[in-house]
């Protein structure tokens, strides 16, 4: 299979019927991939009662003057490690390029920076990841739990959480009202 296919810049968007209840209409934008596994920042749902105003305080940063903005649930996988998906005009600290995209990075560098108004320009801030072995993500793909579309940096940054799902299909060409759980039999 051609890994680089996958590598960065694609959502994984949940198909109805998925056998993990946690990923029901999930949009992963998915940042890396190899012979090792695969991981993915979960952008579609908004934790209860964090915002990112919230999280810089726990880190004793000063939100200043920036906007606050809710907090995603990125995924089941340490849901207390902290990942800013953001715009490539900010380079940091293990700042991961995703394609040509997006960037990912764990750092309170990156952080420090959205504080003081330095970072970068567009950005979501997500806690928790999720992750996958080798080879288990190229199975669930085959097995009608995820379906692979090309990522887009508008619709991942310009789209609300709860949207980004039904969005996201119909930038690929798929109208989500139209889908159904299960697979038939011929």
């Amino acid at each position: 299979m051609d890994q680089s296919r996958f590598f960065g810049g694609h959502f994984l968007l949940a198909l109805p019927g998925m056998m993990d209840s946690r990923f029901d209409h999930s949009v992963i934008a998915l940042c890396a991939h190899d012979g090792d596994g695969a991981l993915g920042i979960a952008v579609g749902e908004e934790m209860d009662g964090v915002s990112l105003h919230d999280l810089l305080r726990s880190f004793d940063i000063d939100p200043g003057d920036i906007a606050d903005a809710p907090v995603l649930r990125g995924g089941p996988v340490e849901p207390r490690r902290g990942f800013v998906l953001h715009s490539l005009d900010w380079g940091g600290q293990d700042m991961l390029t995703v394609g040509d995209q997006w960037g990912l990075s764990g750092s309170l560098d990156i952080l420090k920076a959205i504080a003081r108004g330095q970072g970068p320009s567009r950005y979501l801030v997500a806690l928790g990841y999720a992750g996958w072995g080798a080879g288990q993500l190229e199975r669930e793909l085959t097995s009608d739990s995820w379906f692979l579309a090309e990522g887009e940096a508008d619709l991942l940054f310009d789209t609300p959480a709860s949207g980004k799902w039904a969005a996201a299909y119909a930038a690929a060409g798929v109208d989500s009202t139209h889908l159904v759980g299960g697979a038939g039999s011929a």
